[in-house]
C-alpha cells in the first residue's frame, strides 16, 4: 500500500509538470510562431516604428530561448542571410532546429525517470515543437527553407521519438505527426510513407507493442480517417504510385482486422480489445464517410415535393451520415495544391499496373523465375538482364533472399543478370569494406561457397576498375581473396555457434601473401578486423520478410524484453529509412477529383463487408452495432454513386440477412440490433432509391417479410408458420413483444414511405423497383403453404401512384406489370386470379379516364394482360369476370377508348369461342352494342372488329349467335362500300388502304367462316360472300381482284390440306364437296362471268381450279366441273383471246387424259378371288354366271372412281358439244329428218367460230381416242363379263355404249362442219381424208352388229352421216357416196328404224339430184 500510494503521488507530480510543461511551451510555441510571422507581416506593411517593432519581436524570441532554457548566441543580429527573407526568420529557423535536436537527445538505457533532466528537456521539446506546428502560419507551411528543416531534421526526430517506449513522448510525436499530414503534406510524401508504414501500421501489427502504444495509434489513425482530403490524398500518392506501397490498402486491412475484435493472442485485457475494436470500427466508418464526402457532388438525391418532406426528415438526412458522433470534416478539401492533375483515369491505370506489379512481385518472393516471367509478359520489365538487375536495386519489396538465389544460380541469364547488377553499382572512392557493404546490403548471400565464389568474383572485378589509383591491391585476385575472408570474418566474429572466435593475428596470418605473394599492410587488415568486429556487415531493410516474421510471431508474455526488442527494431528501421526519404524529391498530388473513390471502394469493399458482417453478427453493442450500420449505408451510398453493382448487392443481401426475416427457418428471435438493422435496409431504399438496381429484389423482399412476421406476431396468419410447435408459439409471442411496441411501429411507416414516395424515382428506377417487386410478388403467390398477396397490393398501389408520369416512362413500367398480371392472372389460385383481375379493371378504368390521343397504342399496351389471361386461363369464373370487366369499360369508358379497340375485340374473340353460355352472350351484347353505338369510333380496330365476328360465328354450340354474326358481317361491308374516308384517313387517292384494311378482312373472315363452321352457316356464309362481291365488285381493281381469288380458292384449299382422319375425313369430304364445293364453284364461275374484263388474267387459277373438281372422286362435283367449265366457255368466249383457247383446249385433253377410265380395259382379280372363284367353280358352274362376288375395299374403292370416270368421259363429250355447237342443237340436228329443214332453222351459233383448225382437231383427237376405248371396251365382252362378276356396274354388264356413239357423234358433227366452212378451205383435203375413211369404217362396223341395243344406238351416227353427206355440195357428195356406195346398200338391207328409213330415202333422192346435176335441196 505504502508503495501504491507512493506510486500514486509520483504519478500526479508527473502529470503536474506535464501541463504545466505543455502550457509553458505551448504560450512559447505561440510566441515563436509570432516571431516568425512578424517579419512577414514587415515585408507587407511598414510599422510606425520599425525599431520598436524589432524590439519587441527580439524580445520574443529571447523570452522563448529563455523559457526553453536554451543558448544560442546574440538573437539581435540584424545582417541578413541570403537563406533567409528576414532576421526573424532566420532567428525562428535556429530555434527550431534547436527544438528538433533536443528531442533526439538519447534517454537512459534504464526505465527513464519523469522527472529527470533528459525527460523533461525532451518532454518539454516536443511540447515546444506541438505549439509550434499548431500555430504555424502560412510562412512556416510555406516557405522552402522551412520545409526542408521539417523534412531533413523533425522528421528524424519525430522517427526517433515516434517509436519511444515512454507513452508521453510516443503521444506527443503522433499529434506533431497529425499536423504534418493535415498541414505539411506535399512537401513530406516519402517521410509520411516512413511513417505510416514502418511505425505507426508496424506497432499496429506486431503482437508485443503494448496496448498503450496500439491504443495512441488508433486515435491518431481516427483523426486521419475523418478528414475526406488526407484519405484520398493517402490512397492517390501511395497506392497509385508504382514505387511506393499500398499505404490506404494496409491501412484498411489492419484496421479492419482490430475492428473485428478477437485480439486474445495480443495478450489484452477484454476492455482493452472492446476498446481498440470500437476505435477500428470507428475508423473504417469514417473512411467510408469521407469517401461519401468527396464524392457527394456526384449524388443525386431523389426529388420530392416540398409538402411530402417534412423538417425534421430533412434534418435527420444531413446527420444520417453522421450518426457515431464524428462529423465529416471537409476543410481540408482547399488543402494547397501541387503541380500534377490528378486525372482518375491515368492514377487508375497506374493502379491497375501496380496490381499487376504486385502480383509479379509476389510470385517473385515464392519462385522468382516465374515472377521475373510474369512481369515480362505484361509488359512492367524488360527482357534485358540490365531491366531485371534494376529492378532488383530499386523495388524493395522484392525479397532479398530471393535476388540473392537468382544472383547466385548458375543459369546463363542468372549470370548475366548478376553481371548487370553488380555493374550497377558505383564503388568508385569507397574503401574496400564500405563497398562490400553497399554491394551485400540489397541480398542474402545463399548458402552455397560456389555461389558465394561467383559473387565474390564479379564485385572483386567491379571493384578493381572502379578505383584504378589504389595501389594497395595488385590485382583483382586480391579483392576476391579480401572479400572472401571478410564474410568468413563476419560470420566467425558474429555467430554465437562459434566458440573459438579468430583472432587479430590469426586473421592477418589468414591473408598473408594474398596480394601478389605479398602481404597487405598490417595496419589495414587490422582496421578491417576491428571494424568488423564492432560493426557487423548486415542486409539492407528486408520488407519481404519482415512482414512474414511479424504475422507469424505471437506474443510471448514470458519474454520481459519483447516490447523493447520490437521498438529498437522498428526505430531502427524506420530511421534508415527517413535518412534515405530526406535525400529523395517528389511531387506530392492533392486529390480533386471525386473518381478516385470508385477504385478505393473497389479496393476495400471486401474488408469492410467483412468486418461489418462479423461484428453485427457477433456482437449486440449498441454503439458497435450503430457504427456498424453506419459502414453499411455509406458503403450502399458510394456503390450506388458509381454503379458497383456487384458492391452494392453484397451489402443489400449481408444487411437482409441480419434481418433475419427469413420464413424458411421459422424466423429466429428477432433482436433490436436486428430491427436496427431493418430500420438501415428501408432507410438505404428511402435515400439511395434511384441507384438500387437489382438490389431492390433484396429489400422488397425483407419488407415482404416483415409484414409475414407482423402477421404472424399479431396472431392473424398463423397458418404461414409449417408445424405449430410449442416452440412456434414462444416465436409468436417473441414477435408479439417486438414488433408491437410503438417505437418499432415507425418501421411500417417508413415502409409506406417507400411506395408512397416511388413517384420520386426516376424512369430506370421505378423499372427497377417494380421489376423486383413484381418478382417478390410471384415468390409471394408461389408459396407452397398459404399465398399472400402483399406486394401484389402494393403493386396496384404504386400503378396508382405512377399513373401520371410521362407516357414514356409509364409505358416500360407496365411493360413490366402487365407481364406480372398476366402470370397472377393465370394463377391456379382463384382468388389470387380475381384479385388480380379486379386490380387490373380498377387501374383499366383509371388510365382509360385520361384518354389518349390519335396513332398512340398505350391503350393497346396496358389493356393487353386481359387478353392474355382470357387466353391461358381456363377457369370459368375468371374468364366471365374478364368479360364483365371489358363490358363495363364498354359502358362507361367509350368516349375515350383508342387502340385499347384492338384488345377489346381480342378478348370478344376469344370469349367468342367459349363453351359457356353466359360468356358468349354478354361478349356478343357488347359487341353488338359496340356496332350499334360506337362503330365510326373503333378506329383501325375494324379488322379485329370482323375477326371477332367470325370467331362468333364459327362457335358451333350457339347456331343463333353465328347467323347475328354473319349478318353483323354483311353489315361492315356496307359500311366500307359507304364509308371509304374511314380507311384512307386524310389522303383520299390512298385506295389501296380500303382494300387492305376493309373489303380483304370482310372477305377473309367469311372464307374462314366456310372453311371452319357448318353447312347451314357456312352455306350463309359463301351466299353473302359472292353476294358481296356481285354487288360491290364493280368498284374493285385487278390486284384487288387477284386477292380475293386468293381467299376464295381457300375454301377449297381445306379439303386439299384437311388433317381429319381417313373415316372424318372421307365423310366430311363428301359432304363438303356435293354441297359447299358445289355451291361456291358456281358462284365462282359466276362472278368470273360477271367480271371477265377485269378477272380475264385469274382464268389459269381458274381452270385449274375446275380441273381440280373434275378430278375428284365425287361425282356430283365432276358433273359440276363440266358444267362449270361449259358455262365459264359459253358465257365468255367470245371474249377469249387466243391464248386463252389455248388454255381451255389443254384443260379439256388433260381433264380427258386424267379421267379416262383405262383400268378397265386390264383390270384382272387378285389370287385369293381367283381361288374363291374356283372353289365354286367346282361347286356350281352356273353358280359364276349368275352370281356377283364381292372384291376388297381398295377395288371398291377403283369400281367407284372408274365409274365417276366414266361418267366424266361423257360429261366431257357433251360440254365439248355445247361448247362448239352450243346446247340443245345437236339433239335438234338429231330430231330432224330433212337436214335441209334444219339448216334453214335460225340457230345459235356455239364457239365453233372462235376455235382453230388447229385446235378443233386436237378435240377431234381426244374425241377418236374416247371412242375407240368405248369402242373396245364394249367389243371386250370377256373383259366386261369379268367385271360385272366382280360387282362392277349392277346388274348388266357394264358398257360404254353412251361414251362410244356420243364421242362419234361430236367428233363427226366437228368434221363436217370444218368441211362445210368455206372459210377452212385450206383444211378440207386434211379433213376430207378423215371423214372418208371414219364414214366407210362406221358404216361397215354398223352391218356387223348383231346386238339390236348397239344398233339402236349406232343408227343415230349412221343417220347423222347421211345426213350431213346430203348437204355436201355435188362434187363432194358425189366423191363421198363413191367411196360408200356398197356400205349403204348393204345398211337398206338391215333390219333399220324407221327413222333410219326415212333418211335413206332421203338419201337416195339426194343422189337422183346429184346424179342428174340438180340443186341438192330440190
Amino acid at each position: 500500500e505504502s508503495r501504491r500510494s507512493e506510486s500514486e503521488s509520483r504519478r500526479s507530480e508527473s502529470e503536474s509538470r506535464r501541463s504545466e510543461n505543455e502550457s509553458r511551451g505551448s504560450e512559447a510555441g505561440r510566441r515563436l510562431s509570432e516571431a516568425a510571422e512578424g517579419g512577414e507581416e514587415g515585408n507587407d506593411k511598414q510599422p510606425e516604428d520599425d525599431n520598436a517593432k524589432e524590439l519587441n519581436n527580439a524580445n520574443a524570441i529571447n523570452e522563448a530561448v529563455r523559457d526553453n532554457r536554451l543558448v544560442n548566441g546574440q538573437g539581435g543580429e540584424k545582417k541578413k542571410n541570403n537563406k533567409y527573407d528576414n532576421i526573424y526568420m532566420r532567428d525562428a529557423y535556429q530555434v527550431l532546429r534547436t527544438l528538433c535536436r533536443m528531442t533526439m537527445q538519447p534517454l537512459p538505457e534504464d526505465p527513464a525517470d519523469p522527472r529527470s533532466h533528459e525527460m523533461r528537456s525532451k518532454m518539454l521539446a516536443l511540447q515546444l515543437l506541438l505549439s509550434v506546428m499548431q500555430n504555424a502560419g502560412p510562412v512556416l507551411k510555406t516557405h522552402k527553407t522551412f520545409a526542408q528543416l521539417i523534412k531533413q531534421l523533425m522528421c528524424v526526430a519525430l522517427s526517433k521519438n515516434g517509436v519511444s517506449p515512454d507513452p508521453g513522448i510516443f503521444e506527443i510525436s503522433l499529434s506533431i505527426f497529425l499536423i504534418l499530414i493535415s498541414n505539411f503534406k506535399v512537401h513530406l510524401k516519402m517521410e509520411i510513407e516512413v511513417f505510416l508504414r514502418d511505425i505507426f501500421l508496424s506497432i499496429l501489427e506486431s503482437p508485443s507493442s503494448t496496448f498503450q502504444h496500439k491504443w495512441f495509434v488508433m486515435r491518431a489513425l481516427a483523426k486521419i480517417c475523418a478528414d475526406p482530403q488526407i484519405i484520398v490524398d493517402i490512397y492517390l500518392n501511395y497506392d497509385c504510385d508504382m514505387s511506393l506501397d499500398n499505404i490506404f490498402e494496409r491501412l484498411v486491412n489492419v484496421v479492419s482486422r482490430i475492428a473485428q475484435g478477437h485480439l486474445t493472442e495480443w495478450g489484452l485485457t477484454q476492455h482493452q480489445e472492446n476498446l481498440l475494436q470500437y476505435k477500428g470500427m470507428e475508423c473504417l466508418v469514417s473512411i467510408l464517410k469521407c469517401l461519401v464526402e468527396w464524392s457527394k457532388d456526384m449524388y443525386k438525391r431523389p426529388e420530392l415535393p416540398s409538402n411530402d418532406k417534412p423538417e425534421e426528415e430533412k434534418q435527420e438526412e444531413e446527420v444520417s451520415l453522421n450518426r457515431s458522433g464524428l462529423l465529416v470534416r471537409s476543410g481540408s478539401m482547399s488543402s494547397l495544391a501541387s503541380g500534377l492533375t490528378d486525372d482518375p483515369e491515368e492514377f487508375e491505370n497506374i493502379k491497375k499496373q501496380k496490381s499487376i506489379l504486385e502480383q509479379g512481385i509476389e510470385k517473385f518472393n515464392l519462385k522468382p523465375k516465374k515472377g521475373i516471367l510474369f512481369l515480362q509478359e505484361r509488359g512492367l520489365l524488360g527482357t534485358s538482364p540490365g531491366d531485371v538487375a534494376k529492378l532488383f536495386h530499386t523495388d524493395e519489396r522484392l525479397s532479398k533472399t530471393r535476388i540473392g538465389e537468382v544472383l547466385g544460380d548458375e543459369a546463363e541469364n542468372c549470370k548475366e543478370i548478376m553481371g548487370a547488377y553488380v555493374d550497377q553499382l558505383d564503388f568508385s572512392g569507397l574503401d574496400f569494406v564500405k563497398a562490400l557493404r553497399v554491394f551485400l546490403a540489397g541480398f542474402r548471400l545463399p548458402g552455397e561457397a560456389q555461389k558465394i565464389d561467383r559473387l565474390m568474383l564479379k564485385f572483386a572485378q567491379r571493384y578493381f576498375e572502379g578505383n584504378p589509383q589504389l595501389d594497395i591491391f595488385a590485382s583483382a585476385d586480391t579483392c576476391y581473396v579480401l572479400a572472401y575472408s571478410i564474410i568468413m570474418l563476419t560470420t566467425d566474429l558474429h555467430n554465437d555457434q562459434v566458440r573459438n572466435k579468430i583472432t587479430k593475428q590469426g586473421y592477418i596470418r589468414m591473408n598473408a601473401g594474398i596480394n601478389d605473394n605479398k602481404d597487405l599492410p598490417q595496419e589495414y587488415l587490422e582496421a578491417i578486423y576491428d571494424e568488423i568486429a564492432t560493426n557487423e556487415i548486415k542486409m539492407k531493410y528486408d520488407k519481404a520478410e519482415l512482414q512474414r516474421v511479424n504475422q507469424s510471431r505471437g506474443a510471448d508474455p514470458a519474454k520481459k524484453n519483447a516490447y523493447s526488442e520490437t521498438m529498437i527494431n522498428l526505430g531502427r528501421n524506420a530511421l534508415s529509412m527517413m535518412e534515405g526519404a530526406c535525400k529523395k524529391e517528389t511531387i506530392f498530388t492533392s486529390a480533386s477529383h471525386a473518381s478516385h473513390v470508385r477504385p478505393m471502394l473497389m479496393l476495400t469493399w471486401t474488408p469492410f463487408l467483412a468486418v461489418f458482417s462479423i461484428t453485427l453478427q457477433d456482437s449486440n453493442a449498441e454503439e458497435l452495432v450503430a457504427m456498424c450500420l453506419d459502414g453499411f449505408r455509406c458503403a450502399v451510398r458510394v456503390s450506388c454513386i458509381f454503379n458497383t453493382g456487384l458492391v452494392r448487392s453484397a451489402y443489400i443481401q449481408s444487411l437482409a440477412r441480419f434481418t433475419m426475416l427469413n420464413v424458411n427457418s421459422g424466423f429466429s428471435e428477432i433482436k433490436p440490433k436486428n430491427l436496427e438493422t431493418i430500420k438501415t435496409l428501408i432507410a438505404i431504399a428511402f435515400t439511395d432509391c434511384n441507384y438500387l438496381e437489382e438490389s431492390w429484389y433484396d429489400i422488397l423482399k425483407v419488407i415482404s417479410q416483415l409484414e409475414l412476421a407482423q402477421l404472424i406476431g399479431t396472431g392473424v396468419k398463423t397458418k404461414f408458420l409449417e408445424k405449430e410447435t410449442m416452440m412456434d408459439k414462444k416465436l409468436v409471442s417473441t414477435l408479439q413483444q417486438t414488433l408491437g411496441n410503438s417505437a418499432n411501429q415507425n418501421v411500417i411507416v417508413a415502409v409506406d414511405r417507400i411506395f408512397t414516395g416511388s413517384p420520386r424515382l426516376d424512369g430506370n428506377a421505378i423499372v427497377h423497383f417494380v421489376t423486383a417487386l413484381c418478382k417478390v410478388s410471384q415468390e409471394e403467390l408461389n408459396n407452397p403453404v398459404t399465398a399472400r398477396m402483399f406486394s401484389l397490393q402494393k403493386i396496384v398501389e404504386i400503378s396508382y401512384y405512377n399513373m401520371g408520369r410521362i407516357r414514356y416512362e409509364w409505358s416500360k413500367i407496365w411493360h413490366v406489370i402487365g407481364d406480372h398480371f398476366n402470370r397472377v392472372g393465370c394463377s391456379p389460385n382463384e382468388e389470387v386470379a380475381v384479385f388480380a383481375v379486379d386490380s387490373l379493371r380498377q387501374l383499366s378504368m383509371k388510365f382509360l379516364e385520361k384518354g389518349e390521343l390519335p396513332n398512340f397504342r398505350f391503350q393497346k399496351d396496358f389493356l393487353r394482360p386481359f387478353e392474355h389471361i382470357m387466353k391461358n386461363n381456363d377457369n370459368s369464373v375468371i374468364r366471365d369476370m374478364v368479360v364483365r370487366c371489358i363490358a363495363q369499360m364498354v359502358n362507361s369508358q367509350a368516349k375515350n377508348i383508342r387502340s385499347g379497340w384492338n384488345n377489346i375485340f381480342s378478348v370478344f374473340h376469344i370469349a367468342a369461342a367459349d363453351r359457356d353460355q353466359a360468356i358468349v352472350e354478354l361478349a356478343f351484347q357488347t359487341t353488338a352494342s359496340i356496332f350499334d353505338q360506337y362503330f365510326n369510333a373503333i378506329g383501325d380496330s375494324f379488322q379485329d372488329a370482323v375477326k371477332c365476328l367470325s370467331e362468333f360465328a364459327c362457335n358451333a354450340a350457339f347456331p343463333d349467335t353465328s347467323m347475328e354474326a354473319i349478318r353483323f358481317i354483311r353489315r361492315c361491308a356496307n359500311y366500307v362500300a359507304d364509308n371509304p374516308e374511314h380507311f384512307t384517313g386524310d389522303d383520299d387517292s390512298n385506295q389501296e388502304a380500303v382494300w387492305v384494311k376493309g373489303w380483304f378482312p370482310v372477305l377473309f373472315e367469311l372464307s374462314c367462316i366456310i372453311n371452319r363452321c357448318k353447312l347451314d352457316v357456312r352455306t350463309r356464309a359463301l351466299t353473302v360472300m359472292f353476294e358481296i362481291m356481285k354487288t360491290y365488285g364493280h368498284g374493285y381493281k385487278e390486284s384487288w381482284w387477284k386477292d380475293l381469288f386468293q381467299i376464295v380458292f381457300r375454301i377449297f384449299d381445306h379439303m386439299k390440306l384437311t388433317e381429319q382422319t381417313p373415316e372424318q375425313y372421307k365423310q366430311q369430304r363428301k359432304e363438303w364437296m356435293t354441297t359447299t364445293c358445289n355451291h361456291a364453284l358456281y358462284a365462282v364461275i359466276d362472278v368470273f362471268t360477271q367480271h371477265y374484263a377485269t378477272l380475264a388474267p385469274l382464268l389459269p387459277e381458274l381452270l385449274n381450279l375446275t380441273q381440280w373438281c373434275v378430278k375428284q372422286d365425287n361425282e356430283q362435283l365432276a358433273r359440276s366441273g363440266m358444267n362449270c367449265l361449259e358455262q365459264l366457255v359459253i358465257g365468255t368466249g367470245h371474249q377469249f383471246r387466243e391464248d386463252c383457247w389455248g388454255l381451255i383446249i389443254d384443260t379439256i385433253t388433260q381433264v380427258y387424259a386424267s379421267t379416262l377410265p383405262s383400268e378397265l380395259r386390264n383390270w384382272k382379280p387378285s389370287l385369293d378371288i381367283v381361288d374363291q372363284v374356283s372353289i365354286h367353280s367346282d361347286a356350281s358352274s352356273d353358280y359364276i354366271d349368275n352370281t356377283q362376288i364381292s372384291v376388297s375395299r381398295q377395288d371398291r374403292t377403283l369400281f367407284q372412281n372408274l365409274q365417276i370416270g366414266c361418267l366424266v368421259q361423257t360429261e366431257i363429250i357433251q360440254t365439248i358439244d355445247n361448247i362448239i355447237f352450243f346446247p340443245a342443237n345437236s339433239a335438234k340436228e338429231d330430231a330432224q329428218i330433212d337436214p335441209f329443214e334444219f339448216q334453214n332453222e335460225a340457230q345459235t351459233e356455239g364457239m365453233f367460230g372462235y376455235l382453230s383448225t388447229k385446235q378443233l382437231f386436237q378435240i377431234v383427237e381426244c374425241l377418236f381416242e374416247s371412242h375407240n376405248f368405248a369402242k373396245g371396251f364394249n367389243m371386250d365382252i370377256d373383259q366386261r363379263n369379268i367385271l360385272w362378276k366382280y360387282g362392277f356396274k349392277g346388274k348388266t354388264l357394264p358398257n360404254l355404249q353412251k361414251q362410244e356413239t356420243n364421242s362419234l357423234l361430236c367428233l363427226l358433227r366437228i368434221l363436217y362442219k370444218i368441211y362445210c366452212d368455206d372459210t377452212r378451205v385450206d383444211d378440207w383435203p386434211k379433213t376430207e381424208i378423215y371423214l372418208h375413211r371414219l364414214t366407210v369404217e362406221s358404216f361397215e362396223y354398223y352391218i356387223m352388229l348383231e346386238d339390236e341395243k348397239r344398233r339402236g344406238s349406232w343408227s343415230r351416227i349412221v343417220a347423222l352421216m347421211l345426213k350431213k353427206m346430203m348437204l355436201l355440195d355435188n362434187d363432194r357428195f358425189t366423191v363421198l357416196l363413191a367411196k360408200c356406195y356398197d356400205q349403204i346398200c348393204s345398211i337398206i338391207a338391215q333390219n333399220n328404224t324407221w327413222e333410219l328409213q326415212l333418211i335413206i330415202s332421203k338419201f337416195f333422192q339426194r343422189a337422183k339430184n346429184s346424179l342428174l346435176h340438180l340443186d341438192p335441196g330440190a
